[in-house]
């Protein structure tokens, strides 16, 4: 059978222009080439974790608009079951502006308010017949804290792991980070967390208030996996990035597969990063998730 994972989340539609460079504050550059793509960290992370082979449940808001059907749309076409991806009539569909630019096509990104604002505890209560034992449940922070920590007591209700992404990074109460299985922060929103720009530092201190494991990922250098054992490196393969937007989600939505699978964090995470670098070898948040076939090729050769 296929492993089970629940995702709780945002869907935006990516409007990208892609620069020559990032412009300072208040200055314009013209020229950019304009793309647009399906995208939101949690309809991110579902897309990366059904095409690593999971049987994936959304959880979420849109609007009644054209962003929002093209969202169900996309969503629905890569088998995720979103029957619990809900409209709310009073909000528009979830929209992102991103600027790339420069050889490491470093991103900035600013998001709307939108229905994904919308999302309540009482929705996520209305899916828990899906919170199955052997699932995997997952969550970010581009929707209310009321969602997220609903989210995280049923996971804990029903003793199945709960893996929270903390982007964008913000204060986090203790009663949530003692219900977090695994803590996956990159190393800008570690830091924010703790105070602490040393990895290894940081992933410590968010041990100590209450996370059982924290991944932390760090780009072309891979990640920092700590948990009980103690503190371990994983390696990038070397690859040319072309767009990083959505790189973490698909090292989460990997990440979040191989728990699933009965994995160890370790070896979730080794394989959550060959994922994640074949996706910034391409455009695209969700368009650039990798097939679960492509991944295994590369591994062979």
């Amino acid at each position: 059978m296929k492993p089970t994972v629940i995702v709780i989340g945002s869907s935006n539609t990516d409007l990208v222009v892609t620069c020559r460079r990032l412009p300072k504050p208040g200055e314009t550059l013209l020229g950019g080439e304009f793309a647009r793509h399906a995208g939101g960290k949690g309809a991110n992370q579902a897309v990366a974790a059904a095409r690593a082979g999971a049987r994936v449940v959304f959880i979420g808001a849109h609007g009644e608009d054209e962003f929002g059907a093209a969202a169900k749309r996309s969503l629905r076409a890569e088998g995720i079951d979103i029957s619990h991806f809900r409209s709310r009539s009073r909000h528009p569909s979830g929209i992102a502006l991103i600027l790339l630019g420069g050889k490491a096509r470093e991103n900035l990104i600013a998001v709307a308010r939108s229905a994904n604002d919308a999302l309540g505890a009482d929705d996520v209560k209305a899916a828990r017949s899906f919170f199955r034992p052997g699932a995997v449940v997952v969550a970010q922070l581009e929707v209310p804290l009321a969602a997220v920590g609903a989210a995280a007591a049923l996971a804990r209700e029903r003793n199945l792991p709960f893996v929270l992404n903390p982007a964008p990074a913000r204060k986090l109460p203790a009663s949530l980070l003692r219900l977090v299985d695994v803590l996956v922060p990159n190393g800008r929103e570690a830091e924010i967390l703790t105070g602490k720009a040393e990895p290894v530092l940081a992933a410590r201190i968010l041990r100590e208030r209450g996370c059982r494991s924290v991944v932390v990922t760090l780009g072309a250098r891979g990640a920092l996996v700590c948990d009980q054992t103690g503190e371990r490196a994983v390696a990038a393969p070397r690859v040319k990035p072309i767009d990083t937007v959505g790189a973490g989600d698909c090292f989460t939505g990997w990440l979040a597969v191989g728990l699933a699978e009965g994995l160890t964090l370790g070896q979730a995470a080794e394989r959550a990063v060959r994922a994640a670098s074949i996706s910034v070898t391409r455009p695209g948040a969700q368009a650039s998730m990798p097939l679960r076939a492509e991944l295994e090729r590369k591994t062979k050769s």
